[in-house]
């Protein structure tokens, strides 16, 4: 997948996210563990949402390239974000949206809860 095809499908879940109710904090977090593509807020709870698009089914689900070691990853950079901005109080979620341009109008599914820290 190229660059393009990513940051389209992180526009569309944004776009999707936003309609739902959720607020944007933060989009493209980086740091020394890894990035976030998304990080978005909705009724006290932050929701740290990593995008998979895909053009067509070739390569299997979406959802299958969140994969064990790539969860680590977004945990850790998000336990970065955590830390770096003193964040309390706070409820944390982990989901992830699947976007597939092979559908006409695109077909967009979020999975909330995707995967936790344990």
């Amino acid at each position: 997948m190229n660059h393009q095809t990513g940051k389209d499908g992180e526009k569309k879940a944004l776009s999707f996210l936003q309609e739902q109710g959720y607020t944007l904090v933060c989009q493209n977090y980086r740091c020394r563990f890894g990035e976030i593509d998304l990080i978005m807020q909705k009724d006290q709870m932050m929701v740290f949402v990593e995008v998979k698009t895909r053009r067509n089914s070739r390569y299997g689900l979406p959802r299958e390239a969140v994969t064990l070691a790539k969860q680590r990853v977004i945990i850790k950079t998000a336990q970065q974000y955590i830390q770096r901005y003193r964040i309390a109080h706070q409820r944390f979620r982990f989901d992830v949206v699947e976007i597939y341009q092979d559908h006409n109008p695109t077909k967009v599914v979020h999975l909330p809860n995707a995967f936790s820290l344990f």
